[in-house]
């Protein structure tokens, strides 16, 4: 009786197991069919025209800021040179320390709204190119017949595909359907 119902279970496997090789048999005929491309979103905003000018914006906007707290930095660091002054008075001493802690704190806080500005204008950047890479990488999957396109990523970035041939990398046509579009 013990035998008879192993018999149905292996028989039942073996139902499981064909079903499955069919199933992977259909899947592999349908991934024949699917043409999946990948691109470098890092390299499309680095090589278009648009992004390297959004890019220098990016910069330039920081420089200025850098340049204010360097100026900030300098004055900080008289100020500190003065309250150290043996010559001066008690009092004046006790003076130049509240005003370099006060100027200390504005410059502290200062360096945080511009980190946050930056960080800020940096995202809206990225939001508004992250939308326009979309539609040139739909306009050539659609014109070469891909079904989808994924982000290659970077060493910066997580890199979401592990490994793509040559052949499918879109990242040059996807470029110049960029600068097509964003004239």
């Amino acid at each position: 009786m013990k035998r008879n119902s192993m018999k149905g279970r292996n028989g039942g496997m073996a139902v499981v197991l064909v079903a499955v090789a069919a199933w992977f048999a259909q899947s592999a005929e349908a991934a024949d069919r699917i043409k999946v491309g990948m691109m470098d979103q890092q390299q499309v905003i680095e090589r278009t025209v648009a992004g390297k000018r959004a890019l220098e914006e990016l910069k330039s906007y920081s420089l200025t800021r850098q340049k204010i707290i360097d100026s900030d930095d300098q004055e900080l660091k008289q100020l500190e040179k003065d309250v150290q002054d043996q010559a001066l008075s008690e009092e004046v001493r006790k003076e130049k320390q509240d005003q370099f802690r006060t100027k200390l704190e504005a410059y502290q806080r200062r360096i945080q709204d511009f980190n946050r500005e930056v960080q800020e204008k940096q995202r809206a950047m990225v939001a508004e190119y992250a939308q326009k890479i979309r539609a040139a990488a739909e306009a050539v999957a659609q014109k070469e017949g891909y079904a989808a396109v994924l982000d290659r990523g970077s060493e910066s970035t997580v890199k979401i595909v592990i490994y793509g041939h040559p052949s499918v990398d879109l990242t040059e046509q996807i470029i110049k359907e960029f600068d097509r579009q964003n004239k």
